[in-house]
């Protein structure tokens, strides 16, 4: 788990309304950078490209 950068652009999904149950995503230089909603000065997860894309497809096709 990594500090968060406060260059970081993170944004939550507009299907999450008002939710605080929620993760955020900014993208990186080598991937993504993934934290909590409710908790986000606790720092993120990083995932390199491969890895995130992996993830996503797997939603996507419903695997998840």
């Amino acid at each position: 788990m990594s500090e968060t950068n406060p260059r970081l652009l993170f944004h939550k999904s507009s299907y999450s309304a008002n939710s605080a149950n929620c993760v955020e995503v900014a993208a990186t230089q080598n991937g993504a950078a993934v934290r909590d909603s409710k908790q986000p000065h606790h720092g993120h997860l990083l995932f390199a490209t491969a890895e995130w894309r992996a993830f996503i497809d797997d939603v996507k096709a419903g695997s998840m």
